[in-house]
């Protein structure tokens, strides 16, 4: 009998806020996928989950290129659903670990969808994982929406002009991934028409964190872990 993949949100950095269902399932499956980069090993998803693994529990790491070619990509996603289908074709249950939660912005939505195409079959329990958004909010009493408001969420990697448009029919919104083009995204929003309150964070719940709500307080060159919460609420 096929095993049963687990694709586990761990949050944002703090091990305490992972959920309930998510500690009780790293607690007993005995095969752990991390994704990493193919340079190196580091699993900041590992890192953040690592308190809550079974006692010998089997970490085997995926690794994913840091790319934009789509050939790259593909043939690393089907490589990597192998390897996972593999294991589980072995009887073995297995969680894999991702930041957040694991159908935002996240590896494991390309694994999935290409493990669909391999094995559609497969039993998968997705188990979601607070955002680092909420996180930043819960910190600093930032009001995400209320009443008839909406809230967009953005990727930085959006040109700063495009990014500008978007904003300008969103009451609230989060910029993830801010690091990328955050001089740019910096200078818009500083001749931004609206009235907004801002705040920056980079690596939430981990030791290096940063908040401050102050755009000249922010780095130059923040740390790929970076966001920012825009919204026309008054601060609390």
């Amino acid at each position: 009998m096929s095993g049963h993949l687990y694709g586990i949100g761990v949050g944002p950095g703090d091990p305490e806020l992972l959920t309930l269902k998510a500690a009780a399932v790293l607690g007993r499956v005995g095969v752990i996928l991390a994704a990493s980069s193919t340079k190196n090993d580091d699993s900041l998803a590992l890192d953040i989950a690592r308190p809550h693994l079974a006692p010998g529990a089997r970490i085997i790491r995926l690794g994913f290129p840091m790319s934009r070619n789509e050939d790259t990509l593909q043939h690393a996603w089907e490589e990597n659903a192998r390897l996972v289908l593999h294991e589980l074709a072995q009887g073995h249950d297995a969680a894999f670990l991702t930041l957040g939660d694991p159908l935002l912005y996240s590896t494991f939505a390309y694994l999935l969808r290409t493990l669909r195409g391999l094995a559609p079959q497969q039993p998968v329990t997705i188990i979601p994982g607070i955002t680092s958004f909420q996180a930043v909010a819960a910190a600093t009493e930032t009001v995400l929406a209320e009443g008839s408001q909406n809230l967009l969420i953005l990727p930085g990697i959006r040109e700063a002009g495009e990014l500008r448009r978007n904003l300008e029919g969103a009451d609230n919104a989060v910029i993830l991934k801010a690091y990328t083009n955050f001089s740019a995204i910096r200078d818009e929003l500083r001749t931004f028409p609206t009235r907004t309150h801002c705040v920056f964070a980079s690596r939430m719940g981990m030791k290096e964190q940063f908040i401050t709500r102050s755009l000249d307080e922010a780095p130059d060159n923040p740390t790929y872990l970076s966001l920012m919460l825009l919204t026309k609420n008054e601060a609390l």
